[in-house]
């Protein structure tokens, strides 16, 4: 019976293993963008399908009023621990950790600057108007009086302001929750992808899963959030072309740099591709 139990606990370990190397396999690193691209594009078709009482279509539920505020930490958190975790056990140098690490500050420090530069956008091609109560005429006919109400233009005001005072705003927009829920996406996925090239050579473990590991999961778990919550902003929310414009966004960023500015060798000031310089057989 001791024999079986270790026969069993070894199966799952090895089932583990092999489920956290898919993410790292080239054909899925080659292609998630596009699977990404087409959950963009398609996704708002959903909205045909779906109930309009569902729990996801409120805008006051959980996971939109604090996870969609805090995927970006959540994603430097846990990928970051896995990328110092990994670092320090392949190789023990503090300057090669912080190369890795400082991956993660460049893209939040784009997301930053992103998120400023679509605010000025925003506001400098939108206006706020302020609906005015219909005049009540007792001479008027009924078709005039059951008209839309004016709207007071508020040339002075913000997006940000306009909608804190309960008033409407009109103009073009992009969507920053889908571009960081897809920045984040891939993100993870390259942050990811690393630990399969390290550990595929040795074959699967025979021990239980150590920190890198735990980590792993933690991020898959996470990676499968942010799909699930994209999903459910394009099947409950559709706001086409803002949508679609906030994925390119995410899209290009993760391409220039993951597979732009990363990929440069010889530069001082390039942080390098995920595990670039870790030694393979001192993991």
């Amino acid at each position: 019976m001791f024999l079986t139990l270790r026969i069993n606990k070894s199966k799952r370990n090895i089932t583990f293993f092999e489920g956290r190397l898919v993410l790292g396999s080239a054909p899925v690193r080659r292609h998630f963008h596009l699977l990404l691209s087409a959950m963009v594009l398609f996704g708002p078709l959903l909205s045909l399908w779906v109930s309009k009482y569902n729990v996801f279509a409120n805008t006051n539920h959980f996971l939109y009023r604090k996870f969609l505020r805090s995927s970006w930490g959540w994603t430097c958190i846990l990928s970051g621990s896995f990328v110092l975790v990994l670092s320090l056990s392949a190789k023990r140098s503090l300057s090669l950790c912080l190369r890795h690490l400082s991956r993660l500050l460049v893209a939040g420090l784009l997301w930053f600057a992103l998120k400023r530069l679509l605010a000025v956008l925003e506001d400098a091609a939108g206006a706020c108007y302020e609906p005015m109560p219909p005049e009540v005429d007792p001479s008027s006919s009924s078709s005039s009086s059951s008209s839309s109400p004016l709207l007071l233009l508020h040339q002075d005001k913000t997006k940000a302001l306009c909608l804190r005072a309960h008033m409407q705003w009109r103009g073009y927009e992009v969507s920053q929750d889908v571009l960081i829920l897809c920045l984040c996406c891939l993100l993870i996925l390259e942050e990811l992808s690393v630990f399969r090239d390290h550990v595929a050579p040795a074959g699967p473990p025979q021990k239980p899963p150590g920190a890198p590991l735990r980590l792993i999961l933690l991020c898959t778990l996470l990676l499968v959030l942010c799909m699930f919550l994209l999903l459910c902003l394009l099947a409950h929310f559709p706001q086409f072309p803002a949508q679609q414009l906030g994925g390119a966004l995410g899209y290009l960023t993760w391409r220039g740099l993951y597979q732009g500015w990363y990929k440069l060798k010889g530069s001082r000031f390039c942080p390098g591709m995920p595990g670039e310089g870790l030694l393979t057989s001192d993991l």
